[in-house]
């Protein structure tokens, strides 16, 4: 009997320990006022970690959102609802380029949000070239702040990623401090643009205030079902100047095997067998130099011999933190859809796969 009563005794201090943990996690979180006068969100805080979670044990600061107004290629513009919208949250390592041209990192962050996958998902697409060119490929959306800074995106790194999601308007941040060092990084004061997927964090840019819709500018001669059809080299332009000509690889790029399964958005499954090729960034670098203005507005579209063409970001092709890259794919001499293909590996649909590469753009948008 003693020895149950033991027993109900030490649950019941265990429960108490818990009790007041929490009780104590809680207190600390309402009191605490962050940096420049804001106060806490309302939430749980693992300061005792608890759990299994990493990105939760400290507080998490609102980040006040501006009015964001939709228009371009859209049969509907207009505000956005942010009431709506389900809230998404990514973690992200901020880094910015520096003067010397090396990277500066910032601080690491986790930050919640609403989505522009969900910020554009209800506006009826209304495509300025849909009369040449009806896939939706070759849009992209530009992205300007309360000063006039404008960074661009895909419509393909919106809509088409295996990883849905990973760009936010930020409307909350909290800190992920080391466990060790305890290091507090600046804390972010502003509602920003998040791309989690980026590498160098140059299109997170602070309060924006309107996107805009857009198709890529340049025409290109569709000639559909073409058969066979090839294209035996691949102009480079910058600015509509060409700055270059590819008509084989060099041999000093390593090949790289990308396992997949290859699903097309209209079609299905197409196959499941590996694709092997050259990382299209290290093939264009030469060309298309990592500067802040090409990571924040540059747009480049690559297109097939039959005007079939995608639109991609500058940081999609050149700057991923995820290792998801574009390849380059040579087939065989006079093959059909050769002699250069692309494979998009971030992608959940083939529709970015140009075959018959003859032309590759880069565009900043000013």
């Amino acid at each position: 009997m003693n020895y149950n009563k033991t027993l109900v005794n030490m649950k019941v201090i265990s429960l108490c320990a818990i009790f007041l943990l929490s009780l104590i996690s809680c207190n600390q979180a309402s009191k605490q006022i962050a940096e420049n006068g804001k106060k806490p969100l309302t939430q749980f805080i693992d300061t005792s970690d608890m759990t299994n979670n990493f990105y939760d044990n400290i507080e998490t600061y609102p980040l006040p959102v501006k009015e964001l107004f939709i228009d371009g290629e859209i049969a509907n513009p207009g505000k956005v609802d942010f009431t709506a919208l389900p809230v998404h949250s990514v973690i992200v390592k901020e880094t910015l380029l520096d003067s010397a041209g090396g990277n500066s990192f910032v601080g690491a962050y986790r930050y919640d949000g609403y989505s522009l996958f969900d910020i554009l998902d209800k506006r009826i697409l209304k495509k300025a070239n849909s009369s040449e060119f009806r896939p939706i490929i070759d849009l992209y959306v530009e992205i300007e702040n309360e000063k006039g800074e404008k960074v661009v995106f895909s419509w393909g790194e919106i809509y088409y990623p295996n990883n849905l999601h990973k760009i936010l308007i930020a409307t909350g941040v909290s800190r992920i401090v080391p466990s060790k060092t305890k290091e507090l990084w600046p804390l972010p004061v502003e509602s920003k643009i998040v791309a989690a997927s980026d590498l160098v964090t140059e299109r997170n840019i602070t309060s924006p205030v309107r996107i805009t819709v857009k198709s890529y500018p340049h025409s290109f001669t569709v000639q559909k079902g073409m058969s066979p059809m090839y294209s035996s080299r691949i102009d480079i332009f910058s600015s509509s100047r060409q700055v270059g000509q590819i008509e084989t690889l060099p041999a000093n790029l390593n090949y790289e095997t990308f396992n997949t399964i290859f699903y097309g958005r209209g079609k299905g499954i197409h196959s499941t067998t590996p694709f092997n090729g050259i990382l299209l960034k290290d093939l264009l670098l030469k060309n298309y130099p990592v500067n802040r203005e090409n990571l924040k507005s540059g747009i480049i579209c690559i297109a097939g011999k039959d005007g079939y063409r995608s639109a991609i970001s500058y940081s999609e092709l050149f700057n991923r933190n995820d290792q998801q890259e574009f390849m380059l794919i040579k087939t065989r001499v006079q093959e059909d859809g050769g002699l250069f293909r692309i494979f998009a590996a971030a992608d959940f649909f083939s529709d970015r796969a140009i075959k018959s590469v003859s032309e590759i753009h880069l565009d900043i948008i000013k």
